[in-house]
Order: structure tokens, then C-alpha cells, then sequence
């Protein structure tokens, strides 16, 4: 299973506009696009550096992950996400050499991705996301 690129780094945040505000006015860099995941409980906001995404992720739930996540570590690195081809058969592929997953099949995720996450206990303390761009039908 080799992985295209990475296709974000998803950072935790407790405020997403001081966080923009942070990302914009110090590190120079431009938020392309703000869009809420209703189902995962979280707003998020997304700059480019070269090829990889930055992705800030706010709890709009304090039960969501991102909610549980802060609660728990605080801001921070929540998750790396890299893309792939084929994300069915790439799951597959990890949980036969024993990844524990979090997601047995693929769900909509942010920019109209398809995402599962792997379980963090199985990839050396972090929580691993793939993603796959589908076409649109």
C-alpha cells in the first residue's frame, strides 16, 4: 500500500477564526475554504503548502471527536491523512496485516473526500486517515 501523497495534517483547535487569524497574519498563508461536517461534529479550515493541506479542526459538539480529542490532549496534531488510490481495497489491504480500523468502509469527509480512519493503537500512537478524491458520478 503506497500512499500518493499526504494529503493533510488535521490540527485540533479550540477558536478556528483566531486559528485562521494565526495561520493568515504570522505565517503568511491564505484559509481557501471554511465547510462544516455536520456528521462529525466540526467546522473546518483549510490552507495549502505546496501539494499538502493544513487542516484546522473545531468541535461544534463537545461529544464529537474533536471535542473529546481537546478534552482529553488539548490542541493539537490530531490526525495525518494520505491519500490513496482505491480506499476500499487499501483497507482491506492494512487490516490483513492486522491495523486495527476505525472505519470498516469509507465515509464522506471534507472537499468531498472519502475518508477512514485507522485506529491509532495500530499506527505507532498516530491516528491515520485515508482519503480518496472520488470522481463525481
Amino acid at each position: 500500500m503506497i500512499p500518493t501523497h499526504i494529503e493533510h495534517i488535521g490540527i485540533a483547535v479550540k477558536d478556528l477564526e483566531a486559528s485562521i487569524k494565526y495561520y493568515e497574519d504570522t505565517l503568511g498563508m491564505k484559509c481557501y475554504a471554511i465547510e462544516e461536517v455536520k456528521d462529525q461534529k466540526v467546522k473546518t479550515a483549510f490552507f495549502k503548502v505546496g501539494q499538502t493541506k493544513i487542516e484546522l479542526l473545531e468541535s461544534t459538539d463537545p461529544s464529537g471527536p474533536i471535542g473529546k480529542f481537546i478534552e482529553k490532549k488539548g490542541e493539537g496534531m490530531h490526525h495525518m491523512a494520505f491519500a490513496v488510490n482505491n480506499i476500499e481495497e487499501k483497507l482491506q489491504t492494512v487490516k490483513e496485516r492486522g491495523v486495527r480500523l476505525i472505519n470498516e468502509t469509507p465515509r464522506k469527509g471534507a472537499e468531498g473526500l472519502q475518508i477512514a480512519f485507522l485506529h491509532p493503537k495500530s499506527t505507532n500512537g498516530v491516528l491515520t486517515e485515508l482519503c480518496e478524491k472520488k470522481e463525481e458520478q
